[in-house]
């Protein structure tokens, strides 16, 4: 649902989307949109991501380090669920994220993250028009 709308806002607004991972994405033909199939390997497109990022761009993901990453590089990170990082809170959220880590290594079961509701896709829609508004009206 997540790159259906990152798809349409990138053919609207002409601001280049490039998705990265490590198995082929299909994509919409559009100038505006584009893939990169990286190896396979432990983070392998979270590096990728990061090498490529600069101040001031846009990068959607729910993984905290990478978000940690590009923030420390200016780049603006917003999860799927519409929650914005910031450089405020980041450390708080990698603190909460290795902590749970410990807990589900030592066996105690914490569930995973609830399914995308209409609220998150709502949220993710605001944050992402108004990211690209300020984009547009910047160029």
């Amino acid at each position: 649902m997540i790159k259906e709308i990152l798809f349409r806002a990138a053919m609207r607004t002409g601001i280049a989307l490039t998705l990265v991972a490590n198995q082929a994405v299909r994509t919409p033909n559009s100038p505006s949109i584009r893939m990169i199939q990286v190896a396979s390997g432990f983070d392998a497109a979270d590096k990728e991501i990061v090498r490529r990022c600069r101040a001031g761009d846009l990068v959607i993901t729910g993984d905290i380090p990478l978000a940690a990453d590009v923030l420390g590089k200016g780049a603006i990170a917003l999860s799927p669920r519409g929650e914005l990082y910031s450089t405020d809170d980041i450390k708080a959220r990698l603190t909460m994220r290795d902590f749970m880590d410990t807990l589900r290594g030592s066996g105690i079961v914490t569930g995973g993250p609830s399914v995308l509701s209409q609220s998150d896709r709502k949220r993710f829609g605001g944050h992402l028009d108004s990211i690209l508004a300020k984009a547009l009206h910047q160029s």
